[in-house]
């Protein structure tokens, strides 16, 4: 065994996966000769840093179990639904991850709301926050078993370490009282320290209807509802302008 396949053994052994690509990779195409040593450590370790980056935004867009891929990217502006553009791209930094704050997005069937959370969520991946995405129904389903087997503080511990935690569908389903209860809990745990997205087809002054108990509702919307960034989206369903776009395509193209 040569030097160099040696070097690359070790460098696995240490797990040092990306350096040890790269490693190969400059010997085996032969550029090493291109490289003085202090530039051929720099590429070593750039490699591995990357290498190491990608393969954590990798566990934390996996963590966080995201419905379906969605990205920033793939927003589109271009439809009329009361999307305001500017402050999507003033969130899409993350920043307000960072200072504990809360998004809004409230709008009817189909007006994209979930993909949009689930495009923050994603941008918040990439900027190295710890994600949660929960539909509101398996969510408080699964709180109330947690109650029965005593495992409750133990969930509510878990997504308190999310950085940022995405409830999609509120208001779907009626609330009931284990449910108000819980959706209180995780938002005291969380005010002004962690970062939440709360989604749901039901416009916000009419929260408090849907939550149902006058005194848990007034205190659960005081601590969302009045700092918080509000995208209330509007118009027809962005699956209804697909397909027609799509059938209008098809018709030209015969």
């Amino acid at each position: 065994m040569n030097n160099n396949q040696a070097t690359i053994n070790k460098l696995e052994a240490m797990r040092l996966c990306g350096m040890a690509r790269a490693f190969r990779a400059t010997m085996e195409t032969g550029v090493k000769h291109s490289f003085t040593p202090d530039e051929l450590l720099s590429h070593l370790v750039d490699t591995e840093w990357d290498d190491r980056y990608n393969r954590k935004i990798q566990r934390l867009i996996k963590a966080a179990r995201f419905r379906y891929p969605a990205s920033f990217e793939e927003i589109d502006f271009g439809l009329a639904r009361n999307l305001d553009k500017n402050m999507l791209l003033r969130l899409s930094d993350s920043s307000w991850i960072e200072r504990h704050q809360i998004v809004l997005l409230t709008g009817p069937t189909g007006a994209g709301k979930s993909f949009i959370a689930q495009a923050l969520g994603h941008q918040g991946c990439m900027y190295g926050f710890r994600t949660g995405y929960y539909p509101c129904s398996k969510l408080f389903n699964h709180l109330k078993l947690a109650r029965a087997d005593g495992s409750y503080l133990r969930e509510l511990a878990r997504i308190q370490k999310q950085d940022l935690f995405v409830l999609d569908d509120l208001g779907l389903e009626p609330f009931d009282a284990p449910s108000r209860l819980s959706l209180l809990d995780i938002l005291e745990d969380r005010l002004r320290r962690k970062s939440s997205i709360i989604v749901s087809q039901i416009p916000i002054n009419k929260w408090h209807e849907i939550i149902g108990d006058p005194t848990i509702a007034d205190a659960i919307c005081d601590r969302i509802v009045h700092t918080a960034h509000r995208i209330e989206l509007k118009g027809e369903s962005v699956r209804k302008i697909y397909a027609r776009r799509q059938i209008e395509q098809e018709g030209k193209s015969e």
